[in-house]
């Protein structure tokens, strides 16, 4: 990280929930994805990513809010870098808490994020009340009270699709190829082989996935990697054992990636996740 860059970061025990608070000056990170969605704000400077095939500037007091799978990038283009706060919701516990609250929540369908940058300007304060409800260990009931307001505030900012909705418009071999890495994504394949499975050539595959992801083959098995890589330490797994683990050449491997995609290293990660787990 550089050395005017800083990342806090804490974790809410009862939800799950990540807060990241984070400064960054010139380029921040490389094109990766979560597997949680990110809701948050610029605080200060101007914060560009790239993202849907759009490049986002996002001043100060501006929202964002990004679907897992969702690629982006990171860059400070002017002085002084950005900061931002944004809290990690996963999947599950967004559904779940959706579900309870409002009873019009179909089940069968997943949240989806229609803008980027929502065209809200009350959501702001929702966010902001609910970042630090839960950064500052606020009583139970309060953080839940923040959390409800922040779900009744971003259910304006939300769509229902069916979960096999999108795959209708994706090509059938990045689909298969897709589902074949999500279940060897430890494995040492090669694009050759994927092909292979896909019954296509490397380049018909590699034109079709990027297409239809808008990242390579490599490249989005190295995301999985590294979002198994988040887990795994979460849970205080040692960085030499996860990059065994993930099939990565070695812990330095696995150190470059992760830190290239958010802007820290294993090792901080680890320590911080631990050292909140055991307060």
């Amino acid at each position: 990280m550089k050395k005017q860059s800083w990342v806090d970061l804490r974790q809410d025990v009862d939800t799950g929930i990540e807060v990241i608070r984070a400064h960054f000056v010139g380029h921040a990170y490389d094109p990766h994805w979560h597997d949680s969605y990110l809701i948050g704000f610029t605080e200060q400077g101007v914060q560009q990513f790239h993202c849907r095939r759009t490049l986002v500037s996002s001043v100060a007091g501006q929202t964002f809010f990004l679907e897992p799978g969702d690629i982006h990038d990171g860059h400070a283009p002017t002085p002084g870098g950005f900061t931002y706060s944004t809290l990690y919701l996963h999947p599950n516990w967004l559904q779940q808490a959706l579900a309870a609250l409002f009873e019009q929540a179909p089940s069968d369908c997943l949240p989806g994020v229609p803008r980027t940058q929502p065209e809200d300007p009350q959501l702001l304060p929702y966010i902001a009340h609910a970042l630090h409800a839960l950064r500052d260990g606020e009583p139970r009931m309060v953080r839940d009270a923040a959390l409800d307001a922040l779900l009744e505030r971003i259910s304006r900012n939300l769509s229902w699709r069916q979960r096999t909705a999108c795959s209708a418009q994706i090509p059938a071999v990045a689909l298969r190829a897709r589902e074949y890495l999500h279940a060897h994504y430890q494995e040492n394949i090669g694009l050759e082989a994927l092909a292979r499975v896909c019954e296509v050539d490397r380049f018909h595959l590699s034109r079709a996935f990027k297409a239809a992801f808008g990242i390579a083959p490599h490249g989005y098995l190295i995301q999985l990697r590294l979002a198994q890589a988040r887990r795994l330490l979460a849970l205080g797994a040692a960085p030499a054992d996860v990059a065994s683990d993930l099939g990565f050449a070695d812990q330095s491997h696995l150190g470059r990636w992760f830190r290239r995609a958010n802007g820290f290293t294993p090792g901080t990660y680890r320590n911080l996740r631990t050292k909140l787990q055991d307060r």
